[in-house]
């Protein structure tokens, strides 16, 4: 192990630690390659929220779909680069709730932690409900047994080892990308040549011509803000993957600084080229866009293939959040807020019981599926929103009060600091919100709200029970 001169937080704890050091100190492999970091980051933007999800949304906002996405797109790598800058600040593993317990305070990283956490839980029955759906279009298939089946098999494949996990996700996110951009050089040949079905309406006219580029209006557009945001979340996930990153300082500033050219190819261009050759009136919601763009091209093996990608981005992110929530937990445990049990991890460093527990409560999406299997996607999404923003919320407001101490000389400088912070920050932080009083006016949304109460209710009793058990503990001094 290198050794090398170490400068401390605001905690007293090394702030600029060697990897090895780092790796260490928290028990885990660092076995993430290059290759696969960058996967995961392209990955993490390529989900449920855009193959499914946009069906909705296209019907709600038709081609102004595609400004929401480069908008938002934008807010989410003023939130990477914040993310960013405190990971190159301190790489670690469970990074979101170590920041916030250094720069907001002990009840703010149990809050994140939790949060967090459970954000993948309800991500994880989204995604495999998603998965759930795609399996119907090739057998008459009960939703709840395929989401069983899937729900064990990625358990499985995540008590291995972290370089299985890395593997997987990279060929999950090699198959996404492949995806989409075949489809969009199949749409630019319809649109120049003319082939398919779709080949003589296929015209970029259909951006504006059916009912304008705001057929519904700018509140149209406004509404489908909960659903876009939705889409992204996940990018962040490269921040919980810095504990177990062979080379962090160099990796993770390359895999961020991707996501301008993602949203603009993955989202943005993946969207114009299906409403030019589709016009978005023939789109309908819960059902995959791209899927349905191949069956009115008249391409039905094109079909069967994005439902195909699709199934696979699914499972993608449950696999992911898989990955995510027994590291958490454990981050959790290790600070004195969480059951220490959370803390085993096997021979192969996978946190062992984290991941068995919240895989455990996966299952619980199992039974939305029997129970309403319609309405299931859109019951977890509204609330998996919600507990994924707090994430971006504490990133946000973590990095306007490290820039605040690292511009006094307080803290050492960040070797990647973020443009334009902190009013980049701030603007973010400016537009979630306005997100979440769009989630208050729509009624499909507004269940999360209701939900998110109950949830810091609960967090601040436990908070109370475990503080009052355990007054000598340093996780719940002020710092």
């Amino acid at each position: 192990m290198t050794s090398a001169k170490v400068d401390k937080g605001q905690d007293g704890r090394p702030a600029v630690a060697t990897a090895d050091a780092a790796a260490s100190g928290e028990g885990y492999q660092r076995a993430l390659g290059a290759r696969q970091i960058q996967m995961i980051a392209i990955g993490g933007a390529i989900g449920t929220g855009l193959f499914l999800g946009a069906g909705k949304a296209i019907a709600k906002a038709g081609p102004s779909l595609i400004l929401a996405y480069a908008i938002a797109g934008l807010v989410i790598f003023f939130i990477m680069r914040a993310l960013g800058e405190l990971l190159m600040y301190r790489p670690v593993s469970g990074s979101f709730s170590e920041y916030a317990r250094e720069f907001v305070g002990p009840f703010a990283g149990f809050v994140t932690g939790w949060t967090y956490w459970l954000f993948w839980v309800v991500t994880g029955i989204t995604e495999v409900t998603a998965a759930a759906q795609y399996m119907t279009y090739w057998f008459d298939i009960a939703q709840w047994v395929s989401a069983l089946i899937f729900t064990v098999i990625l358990y499985g494949v995540n008590l291995i080892s972290v370089k299985l996990f890395g593997e997987l996700e990279f060929w999950f996110s090699m198959v996404k990308v492949t995806a989409i951009v075949g489809m969009i050089l199949i749409c630019a040949g319809i649109l120049t040549l003319g082939f398919s079905d779709a080949g003589d309406t296929a015209s970029v006219t259909h951006l504006w011509s059916d009912g304008g580029f705001f057929p519904h209006g700018i509140s149209g557009t406004l509404m489908t803000l909960q659903i876009v945001m939705f889409a992204f979340l996940a990018v962040e996930l490269v921040g919980v993957t810095a504990g177990e990153s062979k080379d962090p300082k160099t990796v993770l500033p390359k895999a961020i600084n991707t996501v301008p050219w993602r949203i603009a190819v993955f989202y943005v261009g993946a969207l114009i080229m299906i409403l030019s050759v589709v016009p978005w009136t023939e789109f309908e919601p819960g059902i995959s866009p791209f899927v349905a763009a191949f069956q009115k091209m008249g391409l039905g093996v094109g079909a069967a293939i994005v439902n195909f990608v699709v199934l696979t981005a699914a499972l993608s992110s449950c696999n992911s959040g898989m990955y995510s929530t027994g590291r958490m937990l454990r981050d959790l445990a290790l600070n004195g807020q969480g059951p220490k049990f959370f803390t085993k991890l096997t021979k192969s460093g996978t946190p062992l019981v984290g991941t068995t527990f919240s895989a455990a409560l996966m299952l619980v999406g199992v039974w939305i599926n029997y129970q309403w299997p319609g309405d299931a996607f859109t019951y977890v999404v509204s609330f998996a929103t919600i507990s994924g923003m707090w994430a971006w919320i504490m990133i946000l407001v973590c990095q306007i009060r490290y820039r605040f101490l690292a511009d006094r000389g307080a803290l050492p400088q960040s070797t990647f600091r973020a443009p334009g912070a902190p009013y980049t920050s701030i603007f973010a932080l400016a537009f979630i919100g306005m997100v979440i009083v769009m989630m208050a006016v729509d009624k499909d949304a507004r269940i999360s709200l209701y939900c998110a109460p109950l949830w810091a209710l609960i967090l601040g009793v436990s908070y109370l029970v475990l503080k009052a058990r355990n007054p000598e503990n340093k996780a719940f001094a002020k710092r």
